[in-house]
């Protein structure tokens, strides 16, 4: 095997399809020493028997901009390569069997039209027409999307790795990756063995890319690197030939857990059935090549007796495969893409979820563009591996979650819709008081929250729908008891990192946009901005000693937020620790916020000693604690920082001295209200690596005074030509219709955009969202004075749209 070199500039590991387009498109770009090297053959994993299925719509702009890219890029791939791809563009249909699913495709179908792509929603008898075979029995409503498409999974590989291998990258086959050869946080060497062990070596390289799909977690172990995922087994049905079958749109039933695929005259059922078969939990066979699992009739039987009677024609024809196979499955059905948290130069795309090929293109093109420029070339933090907490890549934790994610993706897509399975992981110091008094947990990043708080009597669980749901009314109670009284809530879960040093001050100057030359006890909102103006964290900084500072991040970006303190740390002399476990935080907040701390404590919580902005240590009953003056719901408020082995005495004495104010405990919904009300950003859905400062409204947060700091130039420009979008809040002028995120956003008749988030009002009483309208060239006074809407459902709504805060503009009550 000579033909193997010493040296590389990228090894890529594994040769399924997210593999052979990653070489492909990074040797379409020039990279020289291009290695890709596959431990059997190319598509040998699961690859070789998916499905084909190539949609365009996604959950989020930039996942369907992907999907999209792979279509077009499949479309060109036969003429540029030979390799038949088998793509065709034979639309696919989606129905409806309850008026929840029918309220969720219909507002899919909205979000298509904002992302540009072509859909339209139709009739029963137009369903018969595209799809002869159904029976429209329980069919409320149908969406059609006439330019999705399918192709051939393998052949579609193979293009990929021929053009690769054009391009002058080496694809080598029967090469299996033994270790790692590390550095640091650099991996130096990838060692390697022959299939039939005649031959080994070591290519030292520049980086590592890990494709190796259901084996991706464990060639992340040899790195040192977390790759969650799991294989689970996926069934489909291919029947006989069918006399007459001509080409179909894709059928998807997904109240029957069903999906339908004509190919060459006969038929593919599969299924995303709701209770997953966890396969090779404790590792796979190292012979797996082309396998498949056995059969379990009885597993796929239920779908079967519904399809059945979906496409009679199925009872008549005869089954030519029942076929088994794995594919991998993470926590959150998003795929895996991205720089490694643990590693400077250790790449994964993996973890595809059933969508391997049509996310592929996309995916390899945009991991390609992120490895040559080292920026990512928009927003992927769906799917950024950095989103990954370290305790999901845990063996048992995968298996049980595993269980529920395959069937997750045919399931109700309800807002706010919990995962059930492993659950309870990371719990918060004052979970068991939480739930003492009515909590009802939510799970985010593996942490249980309090997300909206049952009354006694009510039943202490989510009724899940799109209209209005069970917790409204006792969300609305807490709102109110925040904007009129006093409210508490956990937040815990907020990252919470430690920078500490000599060069403290200049090194967060440096990485952040604010001034952090400031008085201790001071707090600055700031932002990580990258080279382009990108938002990469929406934080606060508490300084609270000449050395150290305290950096809160949302929960579920505390890890991100930490790896690009650590990967721009450059020669500062800092240490960067996370300590989140190490305190409980209650939030405080409401008109009576300081009354209660006054009562529970002998320090002064005036604006003269504790204006907004500012922390202080203080006494809590017979404790200790320290409260920081800033709020996310737009009121007078505290975060009261404490120790976790004093957390449930805060708790205690803040509760029961609150009765006599009628203390209402509030949970995370209500404060997703409150803060869109108020225009508070949320960071990635809001503001995103892709969103400019300047344009998001938040330049008052970057002080370009300071002679150098990461993004300055870039906010400087920004500043000099005017936002190219604004950031607008809108409420809809009728109360009943609700906004979640994703709604096209109609300026003068006419689709600009679309809400980046949306939830209700309860105080100003109508749905609220946010959402960024191009602007290039006009002033503020041109974008307000248009007239705009909002697609709900189908439905436009007439909305009232404002660049300051609807709710308290002046943030008098905030600073009161």
């Amino acid at each position: 095997m000579s033909d193997i070199p010493a040296k590389a500039r990228v090894v890529i590991v594994g040769g399924g399809v997210i593999g052979c387009s990653v070489a492909y498109h990074l040797a379409k770009k020039g990279w020289s020493d291009v290695v890709l090297l596959e431990r059997k053959q190319l598509t040998s994993g699961t690859t070789w028997h998916a499905a084909g299925l190539i949609a365009q719509l996604r959950a989020t702009k930039n996942m369907t901009k992907l999907a999209k890219y792979s279509q077009e890029l499949y479309g060109t791939l036969e003429e540029e390569t030979g390799v038949a791809t088998g793509f065709k563009r034979n639309g696919s249909i989606t129905v409806a069997l309850t008026e929840e699913r029918k309220e969720e495709i219909y507002r899919q179908a909205a979000m298509a039209r904002a992302f540009g792509v072509e859909v339209e929603e139709i009739s029963n008898e137009r369903v018969k027409e595209l799809y002869p075979h159904i029976n429209l029995e329980g069919i409320k409503g149908a969406v059609y999307l006439p330019l999705d498409g399918q192709g051939d999974p393998a052949n579609i590989a193979l293009a990929l790795a021929k053009g690769a291998k054009q391009n002058g990258a080496l694809v080598k086959e029967r090469t299996k990756v033994t270790a790692f050869v590390k550095d640091g946080r650099k991996v130096t060497g990838v060692e390697w063995e022959s299939d039939d062990g005649s031959a080994s070596g070591t290519i030292e390289c520049d980086m590592v890319v890990n494709c190796g799909g259901m084996w991706g977690r464990e060639v992340g172990k040899m790195a040192g690197v977390n790759v969650p995922l799991q294989a689970c087994e996926h069934f489909y049905i291919v029947t006989e030939n069918i006399e007459g079958m001509t080409q179909l749109p894709v059928l998807r039933v997904p109240d029957e857990y069903a999906y339908y695929k004509e190919d060459a005259g006969k038929m593919l059922l599969g299924a995303f059935e709701p209770e997953a078969k966890p396969w090779a939990v404790d590792g796979i066979p190292s012979d797996f090549e082309f396998d498949q699992l056995p059969e379990d009739f009885d597993h796929f039987e239920p779908i079967l007796e519904m399809a059945v009677e979906r496409l009679p024609l199925l009872a008549e024809a005869g089954i030519h495969t029942f076929f088994n196979g794995p594919e991998s499955f993470t926590p959150d059905d998003a795929y895996h893409l991205g720089l490694a948290p643990e590693m400077d130069n250790f790449w994964v795309a993996a973890g595809f979820n059933s969508i391997g090929i049509q996310s592929a293109g996309g995916a390899g093109m945009a991991l390609a563009e992120w490895m040559d420029t080292g920026a990512r070339p928009f927003d992927l933090g769906d799917v950024d591996i950095a989103r990954m907490q370290p305790f999901q890549g845990n063996t048992k934790y995968l298996e049980e979650r595993s269980r529920e994610t395959l069937g997750l993706l045919f399931k109700d897509h309800f807002p706010f819709k919990q995962k059930e399975t492993a659950r309870g992981v990371r719990r918060s110091p004052l979970h068991h008081e939480l739930l003492q008094n009515g909590a009802v947990m939510g799970e985010f990043s593996g942490w249980e929250r309090a997300n909206w708080i049952a009354d006694a009597g009510q039943k202490a669980e989510y009724e899940y729908s799109w209209k209005r749901q069970n917790f409204f009314d006792n969300v609305g109670r807490e709102h109110k008891a925040l904007r009129e009284n006093v409210g508490m809530y956990d937040m815990s879960s907020f990252g919470k990192i430690r920078v500490e040093g000599p060069d403290a001050t200049a090194f967060l100057n440096y990485v952040g946009g604010g001034q952090y030359d400031v008085p201790v006890g001071k707090i600055v909102y700031t932002q990580f901005l990258n080279h382009t103006g990108g938002i990469e964290a929406d934080v606060t900084i508490t300084r609270l000693s000449e050395t150290a500072y305290l950096v809160v991040t949302p929960a579920a970006t505390r890890q991100a937020d930490q790896t690009w303190m650590m990967r721009n740390k450059r020669d500062f002399n800092v240490v960067i620790t996370d300590v989140t476990a190490g305190e409980a935080v209650l939030a405080v907040m409401g008109p009576n916020s300081r009354k209660l701390l006054q009562m529970v404590s002998p320090n002064d919580f005036s604006n003269d000693v504790n204006p907004f902005g500012t922390a202080q240590e203080i006494e809590l009953g017979m404790g200790l604690a320290r409260v920081h003056r800033v709020t996310y719901v737009g009121e007078l408020g505290w975060e009261v920082y404490v120790s976790s082995d004093m957390a449930g005495h805060a708790f205690e004495t803040l509760w029961e001295a609150g009765q006599d104010l009628d203390l209402k405990l509030c949970g995370m919904h209500m404060m997703d209200t409150a803060r869109i009300e108020k225009g508070y950003r949320h960071f990635g859905h809001d503001i995103t690596c892709e969103d400019h400062v300047v344009d998001a409204g938040l330049s008052f947060a970057v002080k370009t005074d300071k002679p150098e700091f990461i993004g300055r130039e870039a906010v400087l420009e920004r500043k000099e030509t005017g936002p190219q979008n604004r950031l607008l809040q809108f409420k809809l002028t009728e109360s009943e219709p609700l906004l979640y995120h994703n709604e096209p956003v109609l300026r003068d008749g006419e689709v600009v955009g679309y809400l980046t988030s949306g939830a209700y009002g309860h105080h100003l009483g109508a749905s609220i969202g946010l959402g960024y309208v191009p602007s290039a060239g006009e002033k503020a006074a041109d974008v307000l004075a248009s007239t705009y809407e909002i697609d709900v459902m189908g439905t436009r709504v007439k909305a009232e749209a404002s660049l300051k805060p609807m709710y308290d503009p002046k943030s008098e009550r905030v600073k009161a």
